[in-house]
Order: structure tokens, then sequence, then C-alpha cells
């Protein structure tokens, strides 16, 4: 670890930790999430997803910014994408205990918004991750890879980023072979499916807040898929 990494680790928790440590701070967090859940959605994914896409450049470059990265693209595109992550939560996490329970599993639903854990709430997580992952998240990493290019193609400006997207050329140059078996066989099963489990397991205030905390790992892995892309 060099002296940089020192510097960047400590800057980082310099920002968040006060949320957690100054009680009047945690209770406005919690306030304004539950009554701008979108607009918090945004914020949260636009720094955290970002900030994983940050030390992600850092394990392929040795560098955390670099000149054609656009680190503020990246951080508009994973808004509006954490605008999409929350529709999803919620998408999945009503509709999915009902599916349950028109399965024959009647007590879904009340499992899965009672207080505390229990079997039957850890089986309806399970299936809302497993639903969530297997539905919505190879549209997302696709998404996210297209955008992804087109921001690295129009040299990390935010006017590149408005330019119109090659979606045909660029989905064609992707690297499909790296995106099946390894963002798609491996992450989304052994990953983001328990990770996810975990979030649904979580009071509904904090399942976003984790969700853009583990977008901290995803830019981890996404960078992992880019240098597996390059062999």
């Amino acid at each position: 670890m060099q002296k940089k990494d020192l510097i960047f680790g400590s800057v980082i928790i310099l920002l968040f930790l006060p949320v957690f440590l100054i009680e009047p701070l945690l209770d406005a967090y919690k306030t304004f999430n539950q009554q701008h859940g979108m607009i918090m959605s945004f914020v949260k994914f636009a720094v955290l997803a970002t900030l994983g896409e940050v030390i992600g450049l850092r394990i392929k470059t040795g560098e955390y910014n670099k000149t054609g990265f656009g680190i503020l693209p990246r951080a508009l595109v994973w808004g509006l994408l954490g605008l999409t992550i929350q529709m999803a939560f919620v998408i999945f996490s009503v509709g999915t205990p009902q599916f349950l329970a028109y399965l024959g599993l009647e007590h879904a639903p009340a499992a899965f918004n009672a207080p505390g854990f229990s079997t039957m709430k850890l089986l309806v997580a399970f299936s809302i991750s497993a639903a969530m992952n297997l539905i919505y998240a190879p549209v997302m990493m696709t998404l996210h890879k297209i955008t992804d290019t087109h921001i690295e193609n129009n040299g990390g400006t935010l006017a590149g980023l408005l330019q119109p997207i090659n979606i045909g050329e660029i989905m064609a140059g992707i690297n499909w072979k790296v995106q099946w078996s390894f963002v798609f066989r491996k992450t989304i099963p052994f990953f983001w499916i328990p990770a996810h489990t975990i979030t649904f397991l979580l009071p509904a205030d904090y399942r976003v807040l984790f969700a853009a905390i583990l977008g901290i790992v995803l830019g981890v892995l996404l960078a992992v898929a880019a240098i597996l892309g390059k062999k």
C-alpha cells in the first residue's frame, strides 16, 4: 500500500464516518431518505458506485484518475442507474413476496415485513434477491458496460456523454465471453444473490444504502472483468 492509498482511504473515512457517529446527522439522513428515496438513491449511487470505479481504476492502472476516465460523467450515469435500482428494489421487494403467496406460501409477505429474523424471512429475502439479480441485474450490468464504453470513447467529458450512443457498435465490441463467464455466471450467483439476500434482511431505510456500498465492490469487479477482457 502506497502513501496515496493511505491518504485516499483516510479522506473517505473522514467524509463518511461522521454521518454514522453524529446522531443528528444520522437522523437527518433517515428522515430525508424516507421522504425523498429517489433523490437519495441517485446521490448514494453517484457517490459510492463511482468511488468503486475509481478504486477499480487504481487496480487496473495504479492511478485513481486519468485523462479520459470521466469521473463526473460516470457519477451522473451511476446516479441515473441508481434510480432504476431503487425502482427494482420496490418492484421486487413487493412483487416477489406476493408471487410466493400466489405459489402457496401465504405468510411470505407478512414474514418479510415482520421485524426480527425468521427462516421464512430468510427464504423470502433470498427469493427477492434471486429474482432481482436474474431478471434485472444482467440488463443493468450490460447498460452500464455500454455507457462506460461510450464515456471512454468520447474522452470522459460531460459533453461527450451527451453525444448519441452507438449502442449496436458498442454491443458488438463487448467481450461477451467475459461478460457471461465472469460477470453473469460467477458474480451473480456467488456474490450478488447472497449479498442482496443480506440487503433485504435489513430495515428498509438501509437497503439502498447497503446496495450502494456494494456498488464499491461492483466497481472492483468491473475492473477485474476489464482486465480479463484484455487477456
